[in-house]
């Protein structure tokens, strides 16, 4: 028989409620069982009360949890700021973690959780849906095995809007510190299209659980919205390998482009998505360069698989695709863009427009810009945007600490 595995669910509202919906679905199939929830109001999980008609305990904090009760996986879906703490409380009362991305705020604090977890004897496991993606893992080893050569380019672009409701839904979006001075650096490229700069790094790693890492990055950050961090970004890096990565996104922006990437290889070029269309189901296509194609499917596909497959790894049956390690290299991708452009730059009051019945700040012509700059493989400030600034470039190649920014609005 499958040895049954007790989950804690950390966090059951906003991204929480997928972790809920799977396991009251499909817990029971799976062998994997709710031990207890912890949210401090917990009345805002969509599934509410059916998680009370079924007599789970709720807790107040992870401490009463664990004061009280234990589990062999902790789902941790909290603020950014918080996923340290939470995890390392996790790991030091015997549960393995699956983390939501990002693993932390900060490299340093990454770095802590990888302490925890090695004194500890547990995994963690970072949510990074594309990565325990079937698609993707196709993907990835074939990337390993060498079938499409050298990497040469790859680029990404993501256009989702956000309005007012997206940066009030919590204290801490936008935020680039709490109120105790605790870094969160929340973001349009450190939260929302996390999974997408990171899809990056982590095809060219060169095994399974790894990623490739960033040697050097330069970025131009840009803010519409009335938050303290940004909400646009250009970001360049560069990996050990000398393959150049190029993430544009922005939530200030009026129509969607939902992600595209082309990864360009020696001996294929690698395609998803189109920036003319607004589709989710696509199928990542390789184009080698004698015109045969193939069909690694779409990687959007079944996006709890990371939870099924966290389970599996705590009775010894799977291995973890994406570990803090794999994660890692978009953590030092992130400090390193916001040390990069520091400060902030605002875009020219002229061009911010609203559109009041959506509630929703956009920057006038900037959806082109962007995918202009995607055609072209080049920043804003390089194709000469009036109000494009430069960032400097940070070289990461021993980068261990995010050593912070000046300017807080």
């Amino acid at each position: 028989m499958t040895r049954e595995v007790s989950v804690v669910l950390v966090g059951i509202g906003g991204y929480g409620n997928l972790y809920v919906e799977a396991l009251l679905d499909k817990g029971k199939e799976r062998s994997v069982k709710i031990a207890g929830v912890v949210d401090p109001k917990p009345e805002n999980c969509n599934y509410f009360d059916q998680l009370r008609a079924l007599g789970i305990p709720f807790f107040k904090s992870i401490d009463q949890f664990y004061a009280e009760s234990g589990a062999d996986l902790a789902v941790i879906t909290t603020p950014i700021h918080l996923h340290m703490a939470h995890v390392c409380l996790a790991l030091e009362n015997g549960s393995n973690v699956l983390c939501e991305k990002p693993v932390a705020p900060t490299v340093q604090e990454a770095k802590k959780i990888i302490e925890t977890r090695d004194k500890a004897k547990r995994f963690v496991s970072v949510g990074y849906q594309w990565s325990h993606s079937a698609a993707i893992q196709e993907l990835k080893k074939d990337i390993m095995a060498g079938v499409f050569g050298k990497a040469k380019k790859l680029k990404t672009i993501i256009l989702w809007p956000r309005n007012d409701a997206y940066y009030q839904r919590s204290y801490w979006a936008g935020r680039i510190k709490d109120h105790n001075g605790n870094w969160i650096l929340d973001s349009v490229a450190s939260n929302a299209t996390a999974h997408y700069i990171h899809n990056m790094f982590y095809v060219l790693g060169s095994k399974t659980d790894k990623s490739a890492v960033p040697v050097e990055v330069s970025a131009e950050l840009y803010r519409a919205n009335p938050i303290e961090n940004y909400d646009t970004a250009a970001i360049r890096a560069y990996t050990e390998d000398g393959a150049e990565l190029l993430y544009i996104s922005s939530h200030a922006v009026k129509d969607t482009v939902h992600p595209v990437f082309h990864y360009q290889f020696e001996n294929a070029d690698i395609v998803f998505g189109n920036p003319d269309r607004e589709e989710l189901n696509s199928s990542i296509v390789a184009v080698f360069n004698d015109g045969t194609k193939k069909d690694y499917g779409n990687p959007f596909k079944d996006e709890v698989r990371k939870l099924w497959i966290a389970a599996d790894a705590v009775r010894g049956e799977a291995e973890l695709p994406c570990g803090v390690e794999a994660a890692l290299s978009h953590v030092i991708c992130v400090n390193a863009a916001q040390e990069s452009m520091d400060p902030i730059v605002e875009f020219p009051s002229s061009i911010v427009k609203r559109l009041e019945e959506n509630r929703l700040t956009w920057v006038e012509g900037l959806s082109d810009i962007l995918i202009e700059c995607y055609a072209a493989g080049k920043m804003p400030f390089e194709l000469g945007v009036d109000w494009a600034k430069p960032g400097k470039k940070i070289d990461t190649r021993e980068y261990s600490c995010f050593r912070g920014i000046n300017n807080i609005k």
